[in-house]
């Protein structure tokens, strides 16, 4: 297994494939950015696969394909299938916005991808047209529907909830999750970049305190991705609700996470500049065992936990850069 200096086990990997995005979410990449990864630089698949197989020899059992926006990569699903044939790996998931589901959900499930998470902010068209920057509403639900009729489960809506943009929502999306069956994720903005840290950060304590008294909602202990997310449900099931609080109820302790960007730059933690660069190895023809040894020698890099609150200012890569 891997296992950092602070005794974390590191079993989860979220896999960049692209940082382009066909959306511009006012949090996550900067209006008119185009400081984009030559795509000379990207990972191959053949080299993903060596990677991805490398981690899952050390014990990793988990990876999450990641953006940008995933699906903008060609034949992502054939990517999808090479990953979920590799032995030891027991579960292969996907965040997307979306927009592009509608044609490859299918194919998705095919190749062996079980669990989705949807960026979705509001239902109200104007306020996901404002934050996004483009009418993107209706692609988007139908994606979520093509989802819906092949199988996925579980699917979590992930809503960065923001003080006076969609705070107001969030009972809305609720009502939406349970008509469905999602499982609705509600997310603290984090300042990553200047366009994060314009964010209208909302404490999410005080929501969930509201919606546990309106809905009776008791902890959930069951693993639903192994991600940092803690989870409430409804006595009777129909609805469960993740919060994920890395400002007001950070969870460094346990991370069991590192970040692969496109470029086959490893990242250790969001909220810090620990990396290990992959592709030179790679492409100077790297056995395997030098591969591992290099990632073993990467996770000795992982901080013991970020610093978003008391240097908010730190961090000054997007998130598109980092991998979602």
């Amino acid at each position: 297994m891997l296992m950092d200096r602070f005794g974390r086990t590191i079993e989860y990997i979220r896999l960049s494939v692209t940082d382009r995005c066909d959306l511009r979410c006012s949090y996550c990449m900067p209006k008119g950015f185009r400081g984009f990864e030559e795509p000379e630089h990207w990972l191959t698949f053949d080299e993903i696969e060596r990677v991805i197989g490398a981690f899952t020899r050390l014990g990793t059992r988990r990876v999450r394909l990641t953006g940008g926006e995933p699906l903008l990569r060609r034949n992502l699903p054939e990517l999808a299938a090479r990953l979920a044939a590799l032995p030891g790996l027991d579960d292969l998931s996907l965040s997307t916005n979306a927009t592009q589901l509608s044609k490859h959900a299918e194919a998705l499930h095919n190749a062996g991808v079980r669990r989705l998470n949807i960026s979705l902010d509001s239902l109200r068209r104007d306020c996901v047209h404002e934050l996004t920057g483009s009418d993107s509403l209706p692609r988007v639900m139908d994606g979520l529907m093509a989802a819906k009729a092949a199988g996925f489960a579980p699917i979590k809506i992930n809503m960065v909830a923001m003080k006076g943009v969609n705070d107001n929502d969030i009972e809305t999306m609720v009502a939406f999750c349970i008509e469905h069956g999602f499982v609705l994720r509600l997310i603290e903005a984090m300042p990553m970049g200047d366009s994060g840290r314009a964010a209208h950060f909302l404490d999410l304590q005080p929501v969930l305190a509201r919606l546990q008294q309106q809905f009776s909602l008791v902890p959930q202990a069951a693993d639903l991705g192994g991600g940092p997310a803690r989870y409430w449900s409804t006595p009777d099931g129909r609805f469960t609700l993740g919060l994920i609080t890395p400002i007001s109820q950070h969870f460094c302790a346990t991370c069991n996470r590192v970040r692969l960007s496109v470029d086959g730059t490893l990242y250790m933690c969001l909220g810090q500049e620990e990396r290990f660069e992959l592709r030179p190895l790679l492409r100077a023809g790297c056995s395997d065992a030098e591969l591992e040894a290099a990632i073993r020698e990467a996770i000795e890099l992982k901080p013991e936990k970020h610093e978003f609150r008391e240097r908010p200012g730190k961090i000054v890569r997007i998130m598109s850069m980092t991998g979602g």
